[in-house]
């Protein structure tokens, strides 16, 4: 490819070796026209952006945690597609801190305090922390106040660090006014989506995060158990996104349907 730009320049690019072989020096002539393309390919970079501003069409880029896919996002995205159906979604599910700019994502939701380097986050939704548990499972009878969740088997969500805020049974057994230094016997599973699956399947009692069990709640699968016990989770769910594409019609269209969903349930 080089040697056949250079045939059409009439002139060469690189300096060679003896025996042909392309070194990483640029010729005199070369050197002296590099500033030119290269403002010309920013240029073309520009133009490529600005045409790709222009249209809602095309694959967009969303990265989610596996819960918050499993539980919330997938349940609700016909209603998406119906909105956009020129916009294509490809769905990215992780629990790690994705970087927007080397694996191509275009906007997200995290769940954190709402600061991420780099990258733009809107407030979405808040949510509450609260044990839940099947109907039918088998100590339900015998959970008539808190206290009576440390002779249960609790099921423990180690998704989120409780070092920047997430609510844990220690902490919400505080809050219940339950004392300190109780047993909390139970299986600890890293993905919310299974704590609730476990808590459906009656294996014990989960503290479920709000967003992610409103549906099972809904529809019976599980219960909540004492309401009176607020306790507000300090972490929200934001959506995020890199601030230069902001102005992308795919990206806006996203965030907006995102926020009517969330307002839906506050609603």
């Amino acid at each position: 490819m080089v040697r056949g730009l250079e045939d059409w320049l009439g002139m060469p690019l690189f300096q060679r070796s003896a025996t042909g072989k392309t070194r990483l020096t640029l010729t005199e002539s070369a050197e002296r026209a590099l500033p030119d393309i290269r403002a010309g390919l920013d240029l073309l970079g520009i133009g490529l952006d600005r045409l790709r501003e222009l249209t809602t069409s095309g694959i967009l880029n969303v990265t989610v945690s596996p819960a918050f896919a499993a539980k919330w996002l997938l349940p609700r995205i016909d209603r998406f597609q119906a909105r956009c159906p020129e916009t294509d979604i490809r769905l990215e599910t992780s629990l790690r801190l994705v970087d927007y700019k080397a694996h191509g994502i275009d906007v997200g939701v995290r769940y954190g305090e709402g600061s991420w380097p780099g990258l733009v986050a809107e407030k979405l939704m808040e949510e509450e922390i609260f044990p839940v548990c099947s109907p039918t499972y088998s100590d339900l009878a015998n959970l008539t106040e808190p206290a009576d969740l440390t002779r249960t088997t609790l099921i423990h969500d180690l998704s989120v660090d409780p070092a920047i805020g997430f609510v844990t049974w220690d902490m919400w057994l505080q809050a219940a006014g339950v004392p300190e230094g109780q047993p909390q016997r139970g299986m600890r599973i890293d993905n919310s989506a299974a704590v609730l699956q476990a808590a459906i399947e009656g294996r014990g009692v989960a503290l479920a995060r709000s967003i992610l069990a409103n549906d099972d709640l809904a529809a019976g699968r599980i219960l909540r158990l004492f309401p009176e016990v607020k306790v507000p989770s300090k972490l929200a769910y934001y959506v995020v996104y890199r601030a230069e594409y902001s102005s992308l019609p795919k990206l806006r269209a996203f965030r907006d349907w995102l926020i009517d969903e969330a307002t839906s349930l506050r609603s």
